[in-house]
């Protein structure tokens, strides 16, 4: 089992002064999840490092404003997902993930293609003392009940997988702060809120607004 000092040595690798602490999320304050300490940062990067980051960022040591929200909706919504399996996409540091376990959920997976953000995962899940079951391939689970995703569609090769993720799943939500209308006429809009992503990366405020999203 991976730990909070492992994700730390690891991200070290890329940026030498880069720490951890296991920081209280904001907008859904039932989880505390492994994040990056902003304190660390004195100064300029230096060059090698900056590209480094560039090239192979850590998106799993911050908590971006839409799975704060979207963690924050199950926890509010718990039927959402009570007895449900539940599969989160590009899970991240895995907040989405926990708090779908954290309300009730009978199986949670997380799936990402990254190594890091799969170990962040399950130092966070311990840390918030429940289970969630790594994955990097949707393929890797059947009798999906929900799907869940949060800030993926940035990347315009993930649009096509909407229609996908709808006949994969009996339920799909999803949490995105850079699109006002989805590429799909399959959803309907839930929910609007205003929040930032942690540590705050003084992102333009439209990058604020996260919009819910659910199958109609």
């Amino acid at each position: 089992m991976p730990t909070i000092n492992d994700l730390e040595l690891q991200m070290q690798r890329t940026l030498s002064k880069a720490q951890l602490m296991f920081t209280q999320l904001p907008f859904c304050q039932e989880i505390s999840l492994a994040l990056f300490d902003p304190a660390v940062l004195h100064g300029p990067i230096p060059h090698e490092e900056a590209q480094a980051i560039v090239a192979e960022p850590a998106y799993w040591s911050f908590c971006w404003a839409s799975g704060q929200v979207l963690a924050s909706y199950i926890h509010k919504n718990p039927k959402s997902v009570q007895g449900k399996r539940v599969v989160d996409i590009g899970s991240g540091s895995g907040v989405v993930a926990i708090a779908a376990a954290l309300a009730g959920a009978k199986d949670v997976f997380a799936c990402d293609i990254d190594d890091e953000a799969l170990n962040a995962v399950l130092v966070n899940a311990e840390h918030n003392k429940v289970r969630v079951e790594c994955i990097k391939d949707l393929d890797e689970v059947d009798d999906i009940d929900l799907l869940t995703a949060a800030d993926v569609l940035y990347d315009r090769d993930n649009h096509n997988l909407l229609d996908q993720w709808c006949e994969t799943s009996k339920e799909v939500l999803l949490a995105d702060s850079r699109m006002k209308i989805l590429p799909s006429d399959k959803f309907e809009l839930l929910e609007t809120h205003e929040a930032r992503t942690w540590p705050d990366l003084n992102e333009f405020e439209e990058f604020n607004q996260v919009r819910i999203y659910g199958l109609e």
